[in-house]
């Protein structure tokens, strides 16, 4: 009997299509992409010596709000803002717990990676979106990445 394919199993069959080509040297290490649902993550690699140079996340706390530990009481003002009429309208925008598009949280995990990259002298990079659409939040984060000085 055959297995079952699942979305996942595709991703990784086009992630190793994309490394056949896409390889990172110490001239030039490859800039790594992983999403989940809720997070993203990246990183600078050599391939050659096999070893991480720089990483970043959503999870860092230069990115997320700094908090003392404890939840904010949240009122029924702060879920749904009243318009004039004093009717409550509904936010679809979806947010993060920081407050924030998740393609904005990418856009700051872009920024950040490039900065730490740049500090370590680290200009040119090959993109390797791990086998995601080029669009969305792989898209912002490589853009932020690219205004920041980071050249691909």
């Amino acid at each position: 009997m055959k297995g079952k394919k699942t979305v996942r199993a595709a991703r990784l069959r086009r992630h190793e299509r994309v490394r056949e080509r896409v390889v990172g040297t110490p001239q030039r290490p490859r800039l790594c992409v992983f999403r989940s649902l809720k997070h993203i993550y990246a990183q600078i690699i050599d391939d050659q010596a096999g070893r991480t140079l720089v990483a970043a996340s959503d999870l860092e706390t230069d990115i997320r709000a700094p908090t003392d530990g404890k939840k904010r009481a949240r009122s029924k003002k702060d879920i749904r803002p009243e318009t004039a009429q004093g009717k409550a309208k509904k936010d679809i925008r979806p947010e993060t717990a920081e407050g924030k598009a998740k393609k904005d949280v990418a856009g700051l995990v872009g920024g950040l990676l490039a900065r730490r990259a740049l500090e370590r002298g680290i200009k040119m990079v090959v993109f390797d979106r791990g086998g995601y659409r080029f669009h969305g939040r792989v898209k912002a984060l490589a853009e932020a990445a690219r205004e920041t000085g980071l050249e691909f």
